[in-house]
């Protein structure tokens, strides 16, 4: 079992709970920065932890991170997927829409979404631990 995280941070708040999720992985995890990450080796991994900070009028990142998540809807059939965020603003309202995008899609959100107010808190992060647990 290979688990990826598959993140973007203008921040760093977002990068940080990416590296809290891996805390929470013990089998073999790669982490990725939205655009290094290939959509070809989506079949690599049965799980992904997709993080994206809220932006713009609490929106998805649309230039980098948007883009490459619809590319692999059609690749996330039958995994395990988990999505985490930071905002600055607003009350996550980009989190529910981006969870009604996945069900819409029939993904399997296997746990609750991690978000968190600007920099992650203790609380945050020991949230987004367990969401890498609940990716094995």
């Amino acid at each position: 079992m290979k688990i990826a995280i598959v993140y973007w941070s203008g921040t760093g708040n977002t990068e940080a709970m990416a590296m809290a999720v891996a805390k929470g992985i013990t089998s073999p995890v790669d982490i990725f920065k939205a655009a290094d990450f290939d959509v070809s080796k989506l079949e690599e991994y049965s799980a992904i932890a997709f993080g994206c900070p809220a932006m713009g009028t609490e929106e998805l990142e649309d230039s980098e991170f948007l883009p490459l998540f619809k590319s692999c809807i059609s690749g996330l059939a039958g995994k395990k997927i988990a999505l985490f965020g930071s905002y600055g603003w607003g009350d996550g309202e980009w989190m529910r829409s981006w969870e009604s995008m996945c069900q819409e899609e029939n993904l399997n959100l296997c746990t609750e979404s991690v978000i968190a107010n600007d920099a992650p808190d203790d609380t945050a992060l020991e949230a987004c631990e367990n969401l890498g647990k609940a990716l094995m």
